[in-house]
């Protein structure tokens, strides 16, 4: 790839990451559209970069991400009153209050892992599909109309539970099939919990962090296990550097949109964008054009 191709879908990347419009979908269309081949590079590229988006997260929401509870269950002289098994079960109380936020998000990211480990050469062979992507987008879009609708109560306690954020998980790993959109997958699946739309998008947001950092890490381990991956990191390692850069910038300020967006209007342009992205996908399809990524 050359600096503007890398600059380009670096911008898609941090678009599209946090808005429910698929950054997969997207950044295999873009791919297409710029001429870049579908190399082992550019495919782990394309996951990379995602580091610089959900730094951005980090940095944005960062008095969430480094906040600790005050545990108190127990003062030290309650504790010695206690059994064994009691004092183990009490410290084990103390640590989840302590650090709920972090086991929270653990619990959310375990469906994703375990099927994503389980899936990932069918997950794989669907990433270049653009039928698949231009389907999911339509069907997304038609969703993401109704959404608002289907799921406008909300209850007044907006704590993320164990069995809550589970819920969440398993909907996110619908976002597997490209086109669908992790993002949307994991709000629709908070809003089902009654949670609203800011809050729903917020632990969305939450949770793109283990999901892309593991899937980041993941695909940057493959590259270095494979004999020459160490040699394609080196020579790539100034469009890996400008890719992240460039996503973290893009990626903070459509979350800033995207929350102040939705808040006030609700998912339904998001729905209509999407229906007519993967219209013009398909009948582009239909009408013999080859959209496949070589």
């Amino acid at each position: 790839m050359d600096l503007l191709q890398t600059v380009i879908l670096a911008i898609v990347e941090g678009l599209t990451e946090f808005l429910p419009v698929s950054s997969t979908g997207h950044m295999i269309i873009a791919q297409k559209f710029l001429g870049i081949p579908s190399t082992d590079f550019v495919k782990a590229f394309t996951v990379i970069i995602q580091f610089g988006a959900i730094l951005s997260v980090v940095v944005l929401y960062w008095k969430q991400f480094f906040k600790l509870n005050d545990c108190k269950i127990f003062d030290q002289k309650g504790l010695e009153n206690l059994s064994s098994g009691q004092r183990l079960t009490a410290y084990v109380k103390r640590f989840l209050y302590k650090y709920d936020f972090y086991w929270k998000l653990f619990i959310a990211f375990l469906p994703a892992a375990f099927f994503g480990l389980l899936f990932s050469d069918i997950i794989d062979s669907f990433l270049e599909n653009v039928w698949v992507v231009a389907i999911m987008l339509v069907l997304g879009g038609i969703i993401m109309l109704f959404v608002d609708k289907w799921f406008n109560k909300t209850d007044e306690n907006q704590t993320i539970t164990e069995k809550k954020a589970l819920y969440i998980g398993f909907f996110q790993c619908i976002a597997m099939i490209p086109g669908v959109s992790r993002s949307m997958a994991t709000i629709v699946g908070g809003m089902t919990q009654r949670l609203t739309r800011k809050h729903a998008a917020e632990f969305s947001f939450f949770l793109a962090v283990p999901t892309m950092f593991a899937a980041t890490a993941y695909k940057l381990l493959k590259l270095i296990l494979d004999p020459n991956g160490m040699n394609v990191l080196q020579e790539n390692m100034g469009s890996l550097i400008v890719g992240n850069v460039v996503a973290f910038i893009v990626a903070m300020l459509a979350i800033k949109f995207f929350i102040s967006y939705v808040t006030r209007y609700g998912f339904k342009l998001f729905g209509y964008y999407r229906i007519i992205l993967g219209g013009v996908l398909l009948v582009l399809l239909m009408m013999g054009y080859n959209l496949e990524i070589i």
